[in-house]
């Protein structure tokens, strides 16, 4: 799973507006844009698929550890 505060982050790497999301995410654009704010949960399948589709585009999410907390990166090859 992804919080709302990586979504926005991943986002920012990519230099992906919301309406892109929606668009390769298949995710509305209301539903993307009220997780992110975080005034409506999402179901866990559309999480999912918010973070396939930025993990497809590059992103690498890095979960949370005792000492750092959960972060994004752009993947390396």
């Amino acid at each position: 799973m992804i919080s709302p505060s990586q979504c926005r982050a991943a986002r920012g790497l990519l230099k992906w507006t919301q309406p892109k999301l929606a668009d390769e995410s298949g995710i509305g654009l209301s539903t993307i844009n009220r997780y992110e704010n975080e005034t409506r949960p999402l179901r866990e399948t559309a999480i999912l698929r918010i973070k396939a589709t930025l993990e497809d585009a590059g992103v690498e999410f890095i979960p949370a550890s005792s000492s750092n907390g959960a972060g994004v990166r752009l993947k390396t090859d």
